[in-house]
């Protein structure tokens, strides 16, 4: 892991600390670091390449970390068949909650050192995979089995133990970032854990495994992965790579994201794609204010991460338009605004913002957060979770706790 140099800022999961103004990148070098898996296989049946992605490395028995859900719909049987087949043990912890839990953690690391597994699998969308990534950074590094611990850039020392990426949702990339998010239910927060060593050495994102989510969840991650593609964009940390990276997959998303919530099966595996191509880059620029405001809701009124992303996106990108440049004519112009590229620099940044409201409208989601049960008396807490979450200070536009609380009250 680079030691951040007083050009860079320090980066967690590029969600920054200190993040440095857009105008001191122009004036400044600074390196930029990519880590990504060392293996990716993509389109139909690509999990077929699993049992002997496992062989290959010596490995003989997987745990496999996933929900009930998936563990009772036969999504993970689709797996195991595969290692049976190919004489390969397994074990299956599907005790995973959404927004998982410290508790749930420290219950899976018990039952995967009971196992015997030398390689661990996670199977579905964020939540059992940022579980898989904290039971796999913590056997191998066993003083941070507080999980607490573990918040921020983590200092541990030694590699986790191998994981399979196995995504069932086109939102969280958690298959090929170096990320985890865990929520502290006693203190009700979500804290976002940092570490080079939990990224899965495979990812695995076959659309077969996501054609049957239900609608509300193809539009919550797909909000997701909108929103992680804007914010990695716009990230004062963003280059030439990431751009690349993020722009493609905003033009993904925006032609693919209503098909996939509808059932197209060509619009679902496009937006796999996108959401780990946005995955690649944001991991590694960072994120933003939407984020630092979403992970409260999650924690303290357990919204989904996607539906909370995409009531903040269109307003905070409102609240962002001055501070970022010329971006958001390319944003415009991948939502198929005409003339994007031409029209006046404050038409255009409006066009881009009311293109993705226009899309968090026509796919049904909630646009005020009194909807997920926020009121007033909440706000406060709301704001000061979100002013010191590790994702607030790569927004592009500074934000002051009070900026934070008017953000707030204006979605009640």
């Amino acid at each position: 892991m680079p030691v951040p140099s007083k050009t860079s800022a320090t980066i967690l999961d590029g969600e920054r600390v200190g993040a440095p103004r857009k105008d001191q990148f122009k004036e400044e070098q600074m390196s930029h670091r990519m880590i990504l898996n060392q293996t990716g296989y993509f389109g139909r049946g690509a999990i077929s390449n699993i049992p002997a992605e496992i062989t290959a490395r010596g490995l003989s028995k997987a745990f496999i970390v996933t929900d009930p859900v998936l563990a009772d719909n036969g999504t993970a049987a689709r797996i195991t068949d595969l290692l049976d087949g190919a004489g390969i043990a397994w074990q299956i912890f599907s005790d995973v909650v959404p927004n998982p839990p410290i508790e749930k953690v420290q219950a899976g690391l018990k039952v995967f050192r009971a196992s015997g597994a030398d390689i661990l699998i996670g199977l579905g969308g964020g939540s059992p995979q940022d579980t898989c990534k904290a039971i796999s950074v913590i056997a191998t590094n066993p003083e941070f089995e507080d999980v607490l611990s573990l918040e921020g850039l983590s200092p541990t020392k030694n590699p986790g133990v191998p994981i399979i990426g196995v995504p069932t949702t086109a939102g969280t990339a958690s298959e090929t970032t170096i990320n985890y998010v865990i929520t502290d239910t006693a203190n009700k927060r979500k804290f976002v854990c940092v570490d080079p060593h939990d990224i899965p050495v495979i990812a695995v994102v076959d659309p077969d495994l996501m054609d049957g989510m239900p609608r509300s969840l193809k539009v919550a991650t797909g909000l997701d992965a909108l929103t992680h593609a804007i914010e990695g964009y716009i990230t004062p940390g963003a280059w030439e790579l990431s751009d690349a990276l993020c722009l493609k997959s905003i033009q993904m998303i925006a032609k693919n994201l209503p098909a996939a919530a509808d059932g197209d099966e060509d619009a679902v595996e496009q937006m796999g794609l996108a959401a780990y191509i946005n995955g690649m880059a944001y991991s590694n620029v960072g994120l933003g204010l939407v984020h630092g405001m979403a992970h409260p809701l999650g924690g303290r009124y357990n919204a989904p991460h996607g539906l909370a992303n995409g009531i903040l996106l269109a307003p905070i990108m409102a609240y962002n338009a001055e501070y970022t440049g010329e971006k958001y004519r390319d944003i415009a112009e991948a939502f198929g605004v005409a003339n994007a590229q031409t029209m006046p620099l404050e038409e255009a940044r409006a066009a881009a913002v009311d293109a993705v409201s226009a899309l968090v409208v026509g796919l049904g989601n909630p646009t005020r957060i009194s909807e997920i049960g926020v009121d007033e008396s909440g706000i406060q807490g709301l704001a000061d979770d979100a002013f010191s979450d590790v994702c607030t200070p790569g927004n592009p536009r500074p934000a002051t706790r009070e900026d934070i609380e008017a953000l707030y009250r204006s979605l009640l």
